[in-house]
């Protein structure tokens, strides 16, 4: 683990960014093996969001920040189009992803979480 990435705050945001891999992993992977067929594209997303998320808990545990970098700038553009797309839309997502809504079932963390992931690895350059 990077000293710089992963010491004070970091370890909670590698800690915070761990639980969602496992709350969205969890969600995608119960959505698509029982119902994929009644929201396929949500349930897809959910799984795309997970992988986002292990992929930056990864990343964060081992100090690669460029690949942490390119995960939070995929994850905001995630929730921000998801969002936007399940608002103007919601007839194309029958139930919820983690960023519909921009992350209204997940308390709005998934809005909040990249901007502060951000934050954090572009102060600790």
């Amino acid at each position: 683990m990077s000293a710089a990435i992963g010491s004070g705050p970091g370890r909670a945001l590698i800690a915070v960014y761990g639980l969602f891999s496992l709350a969205a992993g969890a969600r995608a992977a119960v959505q698509i093996a029982g119902r994929f067929s009644e929201a396929p594209l949500a349930y897809s997303l959910s799984g795309f969001a997970a992988l986002v998320y292990i992929v930056l808990t990864v990343a964060l545990l081992r100090g690669a920040r460029g690949l942490a970098l390119a995960a939070l700038g995929i994850e905001l553009a995630g929730v921000l189009i998801i969002g936007t797309a399940s608002l103007v839309d919601p007839s194309a997502f029958p139930d919820e992803t983690v960023w519909s809504a921009y992350g209204r079932g997940y308390l709005f963390i998934p809005l909040v979480l990249p901007l502060v992931g951000l934050y954090w690895l572009l102060r600790r350059r």
